[in-house]
């Protein structure tokens, strides 16, 4: 079952630092056609708690929680448990699993034991990331890690949307393995990456964007110029 009903859409992310603040975006935003979801994270379940953030979402909108730990999946397996408990109310998860194969399975089976959408994610967006780039992370580990959770059912997945040929690279792989995978990117507008670049290209992908709409003056006027783009 799909986590978003659109085969395309925008997903704002709710990185703002108030409830005041998430309600406007949500109500500004939520009757958008093509809006798909709300990501959440830590700037706002941190100090306000996840049932509040969720239940003032919900008090707007039926669409769509996604909740982005920043980075979920990097504990010790037996971790993953306690952790989908911990995220009741929202309707996804998104996990980059970087401690390894094992924690990633754990994690992966907690959720699907749980009833609970997982997105996995393996190339992130920003420099220095991968070894060859200067980082700490093996340039085939996002394809282990995409491969891992496509051998155990997972079809929703993270990928660098300002990185479209390894986008592509990824889905060649990951469609390999999963009959209708969908896939979701941040890395737009912002840090350099094009929404209808990859829109033409994928058949069911969504676009995370921050900053571009919860900063601009008008943001309803923004999102709506966004999901222009997806067509």
């Amino acid at each position: 079952m799909s986590i978003i009903k659109l085969k395309k859409s925008i997903i704002p992310s709710c990185d703002v630092n108030s409830m005041e603040k998430l309600s406007r975006l949500v109500k500004a935003t939520c009757s958008v056609k093509g809006i798909g979801a709300y990501k959440i994270g830590f700037e706002l379940v941190i100090p306000f708690g996840m049932e509040k953030v969720v239940k003032s979402i919900r008090k707007i909108t039926k669409l769509p929680i996604i909740y982005d730990h920043q980075k979920a999946g990097t504990d010790i397996p037996d971790m993953g448990e306690k952790f989908m408990k911990s995220c009741k109310g929202v309707d996804a998860v998104i996990m980059f699993p970087q401690a390894g194969p094992e924690t990633e399975i754990s994690w992966i089976k907690a959720a699907q034991n749980a009833k609970m959408n997982v997105i996995i994610g393996g190339e992130m967006t920003h420099q220095a990331y991968l070894m060859s780039a200067g980082g700490f992370i093996e340039d085939d580990a996002p394809k282990r890690i995409y491969d891992i959770a496509a051998s155990m059912g997972v079809s929703d997945f993270v990928i660098p949307g300002n990185k479209p040929e390894k986008c592509m690279e990824y889905d060649r792989m990951i469609r390999s393995k999963v009959k209708n995978p969908a896939y979701y990117s941040p890395g737009l507008i912002t840090q350099g990456g094009n929404i209808s670049d990859l829109a033409r290209k994928l058949d069911s992908w969504h676009a995370i964007i921050g900053r571009a709409i919860y900063e601009a003056k008008d943001m309803k006027k923004a999102a709506e110029e966004l999901s222009k783009e997806l067509i």
